[in-house]
């Protein structure tokens, strides 16, 4: 791989554009954006650092009834830095959003002229985000009052009361058509379907079967959604959009804590869950049956291909180059973290469950066993389903992010927060013809004084950005030479 240089960044706000020609970085109330073929600047703006005029009025009254305080107390916010940003779909438009400051700015990427601002008014502003559309930005107001979809086409506004949570509860069907959102009314949960198409007119509104509501999930085919309870009760529905209840899925007979993680699997056939025990289950939509439970063990046998760090080798290498993984032979025993139940958040249970592109495989991070990466196999449908595990990747540090490449169906990337990024792919050519093969190496990143505390894949799957504290680089597969963007 071929690293850029270090660039600097702030909140970690760096996203590719969805074509991957762009980069587009926040520094503090700066917007750079970047070229990935040669990382010159592009377009640089600097945000219009004034609070909205709600904010200004409600510190001038204050000051006119003499409780002048200070800035953070009194409602003024000094504070201008960006906290969101976002690429519109087809890499026109540019968001960022100063949510301490209640305003969101709109920048066209080939148009100086043209920009356009969003003030969130005295409800304040917790997220803004584009919508599919790429037309339309949602704000998220404090205190889960209303969320409002504005059109940047026709300038008009859409306010939906009192959705509950800002970072989660809500989703687009994958065509864009409809939107749904967890709400609370009356003190009871409920659920909103909106047509986007529409001016987002309310569709369908229901109760929904949970007493305090965690999170929602959209399945990939938008038939059938999620919803499951809070930290306190393992209790998962699935719905219909329309409002049918399908099932209700509780493990018997110790449920145990609550869901920590949910995801569907690429065909919407199946959905995985894992709570705060070590424990993944599977879910059919066929049946809404437990149709297999995925379970952490640390006791490895001789037919799963184990993979481990090289000890120390950063500094063999001075952070420079690659290294495989030593390949383990025979039965292998893990450590565990043991936890104590009585404090909040313990660590325990299931961090992390994703699926690759096609479902083929899991990739289950546990809490337990924070230095390792679990692979599960599944099978095809012509096979016996029987999923099995298949790799374990064992790392000197605790393992921070994982994410599969979005284009290839055998590669992930992973960080611990070391001066590194580490690769697995199942793609590597052996000497027989046809033949695949298991490829684990350690990277290092040529910088000093930098930690990998996330990375984020290019679209088109040939390059990542890594993200440290207060800067980020990028890593590209070199092909003849040249970096392939």
């Amino acid at each position: 791989m071929d690293f850029t240089e270090l660039y600097r960044q702030s909140a970690s706000l760096v996203a590719f554009s969805p074509g991957a020609h762009f980069i587009l970085t926040a520094i503090q109330d700066r917007i750079v954006v970047r070229r990935t073929d040669t990382f010159q600047i592009t377009r640089t703006w600097l945000v219009d650092s004034s609070p909205s005029p709600t904010q200004t009025a409600l510190f001038s009254r204050n000051n006119s009834k003499g409780k002048v305080q200070a800035s953070s107390a009194s409602g003024l916010n000094t504070d201008s830095s960006i906290t969101h940003i976002g690429w519109s779909c087809d890499s026109e438009y540019i968001l960022a959003a100063c949510a301490k400051k209640g305003v969101v700015h709109l920048l066209k990427l080939r148009d100086d002229e043209w920009n356009g601002r969003i003030d969130s008014g005295a409800e304040g502003l917790a997220k803004a985000e584009w919508a599919p559309d790429g037309r339309t930005v949602l704000c998220f107001s404090d205190w889960g009052l209303r969320v409002t979809l504005w059109s940047i086409s026709t300038g008009v506004a859409t306010y939906i009361q009192y959705p509950i949570y800002p970072e989660k509860g809500y989703a687009f069907r994958s065509d864009g058509r409809y939107f749904v959102l967890a709400e609370r009314h009356k003190s009871k949960d409920t659920l909103g379907v909106y047509e986007a198409a529409d001016q987002y007119k309310l569709v369908r509104h229901f109760p929904l079967p949970t007493s305090s509501l965690a999170s929602i999930s959209l399945s990939p085919t938008g038939n059938h959604i999620a919803v499951w309870e809070g930290a306190l009760e393992f209790k998962l529905h699935v719905l219909t959009l329309s409002g049918d209840l399908l099932t209700t899925f509780s493990p018997f007979p110790n449920p145990g804590f609550g869901i920590r993680n949910v995801a569907w699997h690429p065909t919407g056939v199946f959905l995985a869950l894992g709570g705060w025990d070590e424990k993944v289950h599977i879910l059919d939509s066929l049946g809404w049956s437990d149709v297999a439970t995925l379970q952490l063990t640390t006791r490895l046998s001789s037919s799963v291909v184990v993979w481990r760090e090289p000890s120390k080798w950063v500094e063999t290498t001075e952070g420079r180059g690659f290294l495989s993984y030593d390949r383990l032979q025979g039965p292998q025993i893990l450590g565990t973290i043991r936890f104590d139940p009585t404090k909040a958040n313990p660590k325990s249970g299931v961090a992390q469950i994703e699926w690759n592109l096609t479902g083929s495989l899991l990739m289950v991070r546990f809490d337990n066993v924070p230095t390792a990466i679990y692979l599960f196999d599944f099978p095809t449908s012509r096979e016996k389903f029987v999923p099995k595990l298949r790799t374990v990747l064992i790392h000197s540090q605790p393992v921070i992010r994982v994410r599969w490449n979005p284009v290839r169906k055998g590669s992930l990337a992973l960080c611990c927060g070391t001066q590194s990024v580490y690769i697995w792919s199942d793609e590597w050519h052996g000497e027989s013809d046809g033949d695949q093969e298991e490829m684990a190496e350690c990277i290092g990143v040529p910088a000093r004084n930098f930690e990998t505390r996330d990375l984020r894949w290019a679209p088109d799957g040939k390059g990542v950005i890594l993200i440290g504290k207060d800067n980020f680089c990028c890593a590209f597969e070199v092909e003849d030479g040249k970096i392939p963007l």
